[in-house]
Formats: C-alpha cells, sequence, structure tokens
C-alpha cells in the first residue's frame, strides 16, 4: 500500500472516529502533496512523499520553538501533537551510528580531504538516504566535523 493510500484510508478512519487533529494533519499533508505533485507536474512516489513530509516535520518544529518563545505553550503542544501524527507516516529515522557509517563511506568513496570537499560530500550524502528521515543541518555538521578531522 502506497503512502498516499495509507493517508486516504487513515482520513476514513479518522472521520469514523470524529478525530479532529488527525483528520485536520492528513488533510495538511495531502494538501502539501498535491502542492509538490502540481510544482513538479507529476505524482510523487513514496520517498518524495517523505521528503514533503520531511518539511512539514521541520515546520512544525520551528513553530513550536517561537511559540516556546513566546510563552504559548498551548499552541507549542498542538504543534507537537501534529509532529506525532506526521512523523508515524515516515520512515524510521536513522541512529546516530548509522547516519556516521554513511558519512564515512562517502568520504572513502569521494576522496574527500578538506573542507572545500563538503558540497560534493553533501550531495552524495543527501542523494544515498533520499527517503530517509534525515536532517540536513545535523548530516552537515557531521561531514564538517569528519573533515575538519581529516
Amino acid at each position: 500500500m502506497s503512502l498516499q493510500d495509507r493517508l486516504s484510508e487513515d482520513l476514513k478512519l479518522a472521520m469514523k472516529a470524529k478525530d479532529q487533529l488527525r483528520m485536520d494533519v492528513i488533510r495538511m499533508i495531502k494538501a502539501a502533496a498535491r502542492n509538490k505533485e502540481f510544482e513538479l507536474k507529476k505524482s510523487l512516489d513514496d520517498a518524495e512523499m517523505s521528503r514533503v513530509m520531511s518539511t512539514l516535520v521541520k515546520q512544525r518544529r520551528e513553530a513550536v520553538q517561537e511559540y516556546q518563545k513566546a510563552k504559548r505553550d498551548d499552541l507549542a503542544g498542538k504543534e507537537l501533537k501534529e509532529i506525532a501524527i506526521i512523523e508515524a507516516y515516515l520512515p524510521k529515522p536513522l541512529s546516530p551510528e548509522e547516519l556516521t557509517q554513511v558519512v564515512e563511506a562517502v568520504i572513502r568513496e569521494t576522496g574527500a580531504a578538506t573542507l572545500k570537499d563538503m558540497g560534493n560530500v553533501m550531495k552524495t550524502v543527501m542523494a544515498r538516504l533520499a527517503g530517509q528521515a534525515v536532517d540536513g543541518k545535523q548530516i552537515s555538521d557531521l561531514v564538517r566535523s569528519k573533515l575538519n578531522k581529516g
């Protein structure tokens, strides 16, 4: 079952259960996916859907930080619940050890030695991890630390 189909089925279940938050989040995911499909002029596969949802999670995390700064814990709590629902559809994130192994392998394969090679390493790592729930900043920091040591 594709991610799109799963979202449609879960939306029906949420409607039957009258779970308003889950309905709103699934509709938001479907709308973001439709916008991306319109932008790309093609249907999204599961990897592209995961990227769309990762973007939504990132936006929600930024909103949580802003709400917490403004002492709006009620709104921050709602955003955290939305994050939990979205993350249920994302693949399990890689552990820090697995990320380190991928980065080290790419550095070896590309022959990267200095920070000047960081762009090439990042591009290869992100391509290899396409469809995975990864944080680009975390990977960037990891690549930078590995290239500084080397």
